[in-house]
């Protein structure tokens, strides 16, 4: 472990020049003061977590003070929202101030948000808000410990520096971690605005530092895409599986490296509702709970054209169809796991959309429906979750198979198993906003203690039941805007 002021930096992103990234100063918060920081990804930076209550490490990621050899940067890019072309975005309250690498020799992004304006901003006024930089914090290490790739975060300093949303609030940092920030909506940029010399100098970059690799293959820029459809493929099968819904899935909130980008409006499942919207602003539902893949393999396309100038038509659409059937291949391997089954059977697919169907109609609660499923035997279980469902008749017949497939399983390594992919802690909104309530008031415990149960959602943790509860109907409702 290291301290802050030995962390050695590189900044590889900002010596592609000023085509793709315009140098800003960050814009200092007032009176500072840490909420949470997380141990696992300080790690990432070899730093410990003692280091967060450093005053160097406060000043650092308020905006207060720079590394000597830090270059913050403000990313231009564009993109597709809720489909339409927007032709210039960019960074508009985040600068990435440059890359760590630590003891493993691994390069970590360091990119603060709410670092104040930008030449991006667009009359924005550069700042985060307390609430949404908790819920990204929360948001990135709950859907790490789940094994669902994510960028990740560091911390979340809070200030007394006010802002206007829909109310007055209090401005807040975050630090984001990621291996790369380039999104979808870099490629588009460049081949919209017709820079092919920035654009080339952009994959060269891509296909160097996150796809070396292909650089063996005989079409490197063809086999970067077909890792890129396969890594959103997998990302896209969790969400589904695990039942999170990210609430903008616009082309510049996509990541090529196929993690999980840009929380905004996010939730998880709490009742299963295929027809979830979580984004208020959503009139339309495009980016709907059940609307989740094919938008994926829409803003795939959407690269799929930026990518022209280096890979045939007829390549890139060869590549874009193993979209569909990698993602259900990962879905179906995830699902079978959740429900217990060791080997694949052909009916499984089947057995699935049966049972998210009567979910559907009985307003069953979805994570802990697979958790109470792997608690006892399966008779006993499906017997104790049997009172849950509308349709009884619809459940027995769906139990009953269920039972089939399950014949010969020892229960206590069924029971270890489920556990192991099944969580009994998820972030649902209702202990989000618990949390960010009383961290307006100056209280960050629960924002802490909730961080620090979901980095164990698989594991049963004493005086913690109430983490595990079902909502209450207040908490189904939530409205979660795109306000920031």
């Amino acid at each position: 472990m290291k301290a802050l002021d030995e962390l050695t930096l590189d900044n590889r992103f900002a010596r592609l020049g000023d085509d793709f990234s315009t140098e800003v100063l960050p814009d200092p918060i007032e009176a500072p003061r840490l909420v949470v920081a997380s141990e696992a990804a300080l790690a990432l930076l070899d730093l410990p977590l003692s280091e967060a209550a450093s005053p160097l490490f406060i000043d650092v990621f308020s905006g207060h003070k720079l590394w000597a050899d830090a270059q913050p940067r403000a990313m231009v890019y564009s993109g597709h929202q809720f489909g339409h072309y927007n032709p210039r975005l960019g960074d508009g309250r985040g600068l990435l101030l440059g890359e760590a690498y630590n003891a493993a020799g691994e390069h970590w992004d360091l990119h603060l948000k709410g670092a104040g304006q930008t030449p991006y901003s667009r009359m924005g006024d550069g700042r985060a808000v307390l609430r949404s930089s908790i819920r990204e914090f929360l948001a990135s290490e709950a859907l790490h410990a789940l094994g669902i790739p994510s960028s990740r975060a560091a911390c979340v300093i809070a200030s007394d520096t006010p802002v206007w949303r829909e109310k007055q609030e209090r401005a807040a940092t975050l630090l984001r971690l990621a291996r790369s920030h380039i999104r979808f909506g870099h490629f588009e940029y460049f081949y919209y605005t017709k820079q092919p010399e920035q654009q080339k100098t952009l994959a060269e970059h891509v296909l160097a530092l996150h796809f070396p690799h292909c650089l063996e293959q005989p079409e490197p820029y063809l086999a970067m895409f077909r890792e890129i459809v396969e890594r959103n493929a997998e990302l896209i099968a969790y969400w589904q599986a695990y039942g999170f819904c990210h609430g903008v899935m616009n082309t510049d909130n996509m990541s090529i490296l196929g993690i999980t980008f840009d929380f905004g409006p996010f939730a998880f499942l709490d009742d299963f509702d295929a027809r979830f919207i979580c984004n208020h602003s959503d009139h339309e539902g495009r980016y709907a709970f059940s609307h989740q893949v094919p938008i994926a393999h829409w803003n795939l396309s959407a690269l799929a054209q930026a990518l022209t100038p280096f890979i045939s038509v007829d390549a890139l659409r060869e590549t874009l169809g193993l979209f569909l059937p990698l993602y259900e291949t990962h879905y179906l391997d995830l699902m079978r796991r959740r429900l217990g089954f060791t080997q694949a059977d052909s009916g499984d697919k089947v057995l699935i959309e049966r049972l998210l169907s009567l979910m559907q109609n009985s307003a069953v609660d979805y994570t802990l429906f697979f958790r109470n499923l792997g608690e006892q035997p399966p008779e006993q279980a499906v017997a104790r979750l049997r009172d849950d469902f509308v349709d009884l008749q619809g459940f027995d017949a769906w139990a009953a198979d269920y039972l089939a497939r399950s014949q010969g399983e020892d229960n206590h390594d069924r029971r270890e198993r489920m556990h192991r992919v099944n969580p009994l802690y998820i972030l649902r909104n209702y202990l989000a906003q618990k949390a960010i309530d009383a961290a307006e008031d100056g209280d960050y415990s629960e924002v802490q203690r909730l961080h620090n149960v979901l980095t164990r959602p698989f594991e049963a943790q004493p005086g913690m039941q109430a983490y595990a509860e079902r909502p209450p109907e207040w908490g189904k409702h939530l409205e979660i805007s795109c306000s920031s």
